[in-house]
């Protein structure tokens, strides 16, 4: 195999786009996330070693033939490593390493590996733009003041946080990219129905999953989504609201405040819907609402959520899934059934005077 620093250096991601059943050689920047020790039925010793990036995850399966076998051995979850390789698509196992090459990344090459692949770190760095852009533009000086608070008090962890463990987003700034999402597609609505108060409406997509900065969280060093307490005994709508509270009590005992008391709607009306928003964004009891959507605003919110979700998973379910025929996608969790290529846009129309 050529050497090491002569291959193409791609993400998970790409290289199940590039992957076929006869070798391809690239490498791949990636973190240990979980080794485990296994048997096969003859009783040899196996390692599955987990591997992520900041879009996808990997098992490498490494038996006790093959020369990486006592390295494997001693990866601690967490490390970070390049594996140079001749890459291949086996069908059952996915994708596997041959003739791997392994060694250990360099402080700036981590750095790196954190901020995501170029195109992956630019739409986040787009997407939080457009998140403080959408929240310079609100006009309630209240919701303003306490969606800038949070963006000024948390924002490095927002940037960190996915929107999901599984389902949609799950991966490291998921969350940036759905709420920026949210807030195009809720802009993009509110321009049909001018009635709704669009203030609220931003400030809700903003915070409607805000308590996931405590259960869908990263560590700064790794991709790994931990398990946390605050997580698993409240869960995020429970915690979205307990934040926003404080938030809000941190912003009124401030200067300006005193200038909001003759401002219409009052300011605990305007909290109080502002709260409203994210107890009911789930829209249903059975799926962990404790209050269903009573506002238009509410109403909008979820099922904006709802879309930008159900669009996300689509996206990397056309991306990772296989065709099972011309057309038709094999089926992916959470979805229900086998999904369909979608229709291409026309092309070959004559160009218009």
């Amino acid at each position: 195999m050529d050497d090491a620093a002569d291959l193409d250096l791609v993400t998970l991601t790409q290289l199940r786009q590039v992957i076929a059943p006869s070798p391809q050689p690239y490498r791949v920047h990636l973190q240990v996330d979980s080794r485990v020790e296994k048997q096969t039925s003859g009783g040899a010793p196996f390692l599955e070693v987990r591997l992520l990036d900041a879009g996808d995850s990997l098992v490498w399966r490494v038996f006790d033939n093959n020369p990486l076998f006592h390295d494997a051995a001693q990866l601690q979850r967490g490390c970070f490593l390049e594996l140079a390789a001749q890459w291949v698509d086996t069908g059952k196992f996915g994708i596997e390493p041959r003739q791997p090459r392994l060694r250990f990344l360099t402080e700036e090459e981590k750095q790196t590996l954190l901020s995501g692949d170029a195109e992956l770190a630019e739409r986040q760095r787009v997407d939080y733009a457009k998140i403080v852009e959408q929240v310079e533009a609100i006009r309630d000086p209240r919701l303003k003041t306490v969606c800038s608070l949070f963006l000024e008090k948390h924002g490095e962890r927002f940037r960190r946080t996915a929107a999901a463990r599984e389902n949609h987003h799950a991966r490291r700034g998921g969350l940036v990219e759905h709420v920026a999402q949210m807030m195009r597609c809720a802009a993009a609505v509110a321009g049909t129905y001018p009635s709704l108060n669009t203030d609220l409406l931003t400030a809700g997509v903003l915070f409607h999953d805000c308590g996931k900065l405590w259960e869908n969280t990263y560590p700064e060093m790794g991709f790994s989504q931990p398990y946390q307490l605050h997580g698993e005994m409240l869960g995020h709508i429970s915690l979205g609201l307990e934040l926003v509270n404080k938030l809000w009590r941190d912003m009124m005992e401030r200067s300006e405040a005193a200038s909001w008391t003759m401002l219409e709607p009052a300011s605990d009306l305007v909290r109080m819907h502002l709260l409203h928003l994210i107890a009911s964004h789930h829209g249903q009891y059975e799926f962990g609402s404790p209050v269903l959507p009573k506002t238009p605003e509410a109403v909008i919110l979820h099922h904006v959520d709802n879309i930008d979700a159900k669009m996300e998973m689509l996206r990397r379910g056309y991306e990772t899934s296989k065709e099972l025929a011309p057309g038709i996608i094999e089926r992916f969790r959470p979805w229900p059934v086998n999904v369909l290529a979608p229709l291409p846009k026309i092309t070959g129309l004559p160009d218009s005077d």
